[in-house]
């Protein structure tokens, strides 16, 4: 999971493809696993949700549709994608009850909030992706007790070969995602307990990866001879042969936890 940007626009070009517009979730997320979510998330009535790093903040959104008189606000530093979020959020009647802020999640004091939403983002709660445990920790200082943290985030399925590695995102390294046990005990050691657990399956992770890049797979195939054709394809090839060294590797964990009441860590 490593989204790259659109193309970058050029004066008197505006043939470009349009950006996400396939995508519902940044992320391996179905309709039905989300609807069960904000049953589970909205039963607790939360009246404060903070999304950390939300992108459009889809989820965020039904959640707060579930939820009467409950108030979001979404943390990104993606203006796009804020104003993505500004405008579903009016056009479902949510706008005076949500705010998309664009702003840096590390050091945030938004909290405590009641729900906390992370998905596939705790590395924009630490300077230069400082690591999981720190992240863990600071999910912990922003959620109230009684709250909610839904953490989305990366598992190896199994440990990936030398030669996956050396296909995946540059740099890529074993150390970067741990097991899902270790997963599951590292949040148990920052202050949770798991009160669920699920993991993307297969046909999440291929819709995702697949409406990621069909907006610009379709532009290219019509516009094989524009200016920006050539980086554009050199872009998409390489994320394609990414996503086939990590399908089946990395794993997304869905992890519905709540905070031990009164532990909050340094």
């Amino acid at each position: 999971m490593c989204p790259a940007g659109r193309a970058t626009s050029v004066r008197g070009m505006d043939d470009l493809p349009p950006r996400l517009s396939r995508l519902t979730f940044h992320g391996p997320l179905s309709d039905a696993r989300a609807d069960a979510m904000v049953r589970r998330l909205a039963t607790p009535r939360p009246a404060r949700v903070l999304d950390i790093g939300c992108g459009w903040g889809e989820l965020m959104l039904r959640v707060l549709a579930a939820v009467p008189g409950a108030t979001g606000v979404g943390v990104d530093l993606n203006g796009e994608d804020l104003a993505r979020g500004r405008a579903n959020a009016v056009a479902r009647g949510l706008g005076e009850r949500v705010e998309f802020v664009a702003e840096s999640a590390v050091g945030t004091v938004r909290g405590p909030a009641d729900l906390v939403l992370c998905l596939g983002a705790s590395h924009a709660l630490t300077e230069d992706g400082a690591g999981l445990p720190d992240a863990l920790r600071a999910l912990r200082r922003l959620v109230a007790d009684g709250g909610r943290v839904l953490l989305g985030e990366g598992f190896w399925q199994r440990t990936p070969t030398a030669d996956e590695l050396s296909r995946m995102w540059p740099g890529a390294s074993p150390t970067d995602h741990p097991s899902l046990p270790a997963l599951l005990d590292l949040a148990v050691s920052t202050g949770f307990r798991p009160e669920w657990t699920e993991t993307a399956g297969p046909d999440e992770w291929d819709a995702f990866e697949s409406a990621y890049q069909a907006d610009t797979e379709v532009w290219l195939a019509h516009h094989p001879t524009h200016p920006l054709a050539p980086q554009t394809r050199d872009r998409l090839d390489t994320h394609r042969a990414q996503w086939m060294a990590y399908r089946g590797v990395l794993g997304l964990a869905y992890l519905t936890l709540v905070p031990l009441s009164g532990q909050i860590p340094d």
